[in-house]
């Protein structure tokens, strides 16, 4: 079940750790049992690929390593056991890679080998390489087919729109992990970076209520002028934390149902989560999703008293992506330029560092950067 693969393919490659990637021609990947081989189409640039790749955030994975954690593609080949997947289906790549004998092996395809033993055994050994390539092989059950008809021809997607469904997936599998409901209001915090307002766009898609949280206010005024002002209220983060959890109810007209949080590390010394448990109802229920690297204080007596539920979640299930496909094909989540964010840039592989530049410059919820595979 193959097209014709060439010999060599581009790719781009970090031959040694925290140095700069370079353009090299590699050996096409050949399907073998449980995977697909994907010519990619494009790939999303996350805000922070640069401080990932000069070693400033010190992410764990192997050299030589071709970057790219998601993506869209066209299935170039398939491995012997493949059923119903065909080569030439339009389809999306999950970044998140289970062991399939123990599923609590999980690494980041392209960026990080996680935290166990064996998610780095699977990483080095199996599924190296990422999405900054024309080709990459990746497990059968990481391929999630788009409905071409629908989203090139009825919606009228662009591929490179479709690349970054990631900055969904993770929020929507947090947001099912604690059962969010139809008619819920949910507290985003904070909402302006790419996963948070992806949070908000897709807890309103879940039917739900968003009190959107931030410190920059044009972002908020954003979201609201894209969302509407009968779904989506805003508050600015004060750090002060009675302010901030009175306004939180306020704008929610009550207590909330739940708390959805996505912090970056340097956060760890903000009391924007404290003030959104606080406004919690009893048995609200808190999504912890974000990036803070430090011990955080919370309001334990509150927790206990409000039968509190604290989940944490990294990154989403098989599921949850295939549910998100649907969503997007059934036009219930917006997502590109429809659903607010613009692509500020498309760049070919040799363009990199630009590309990286540019997505750390603009990581606001409403921008997205891609890497078009190469010609």
């Amino acid at each position: 079940m193959t097209s014709s693969l060439p010999e060599t393919h581009t790719a781009l490659v970090q031959s040694i750790y925290a140095r700069p990637l370079e353009l090299k021609s590699l050996s096409t990947p050949q399907p073998i049992p449980g995977s697909a081989i994907i010519r990619m189409l494009y790939a999303p640039v996350v805000s922070y690929s640069k401080d990932v790749f000069n070693g400033t955030r010190a992410y764990p994975y192997p050299t030589p390593l071709v970057p790219g954690p998601s993506g869209i593609g066209r299935i170039a080949a398939l491995g012997p056991d493949a059923t119903s997947l065909q080569v030439g289906q339009l389809v999306y790549v999950d970044s998140v890679i289970r062991s399939r004998d123990d599923p609590t092996d999980v690494f980041l395809l392209g960026l990080t080998q996680g935290g166990t033993q064996g998610s780095a055994k699977l990483m080095k050994e199996v599924w190296r390489n990422g999405t900054y390539a024309e080709y990459v092989a990746i497990p059968l059950e990481n391929v999630a087919v788009m409905n071409e008809e629908k989203v090139l021809g009825k919606l009228g997607y662009k591929e490179s729109e479709l690349a970054a469904l990631s900055r969904y997936a993770v929020p929507y599998g947090g947001l099912r992990d604690i059962g969010l409901e139809v008619g819920e209001t949910v507290v985003v915090t904070p909402a302006t970076g790419a996963f948070g307002g992806a949070a908000v766009a897709v807890a309103l898609a879940m039917g739900a209520d968003v009190v959107a949280t931030g410190r920059n206010e044009e972002k908020l005024k954003g979201l609201v002028k894209r969302f509407g002002e009968e779904r989506v209220k805003t508050v600015r983060i004060t750090e002060n934390v009675e302010d901030d959890t009175e306004a939180l109810m306020k704008a929610a007209g009550g207590p909330v149902d739940a708390v959805f949080e996505i912090s970056p590390p340097m956060a760890a010394k903000s009391t924007h989560i404290k003030s959104a448990i606080l406004a919690l109802r009893h048995g609200g229920r808190v999504s912890l999703m974000g990036g803070i690297l430090d011990d955080y204080a919370v309001p334990l007596r509150t927790i206990m008293r409000k039968n509190i539920a604290l989940r944490g979640k990294w990154m989403c299930q098989r599921a949850d992506v295939k549910s998100l496909v649907r969503m997007v094909e059934a036009g219930i989540l917006k997502v590109g330029e429809r659903g607010g964010v613009k692509t500020v840039g498309e760049y070919g592989f040799k363009d990199w560092e630009e590309a990286f530049e540019v997505a750390s410059k603009e990581a606001g919820w409403d921008a997205a950067v891609v890497l078009r595979a190469e010609e």
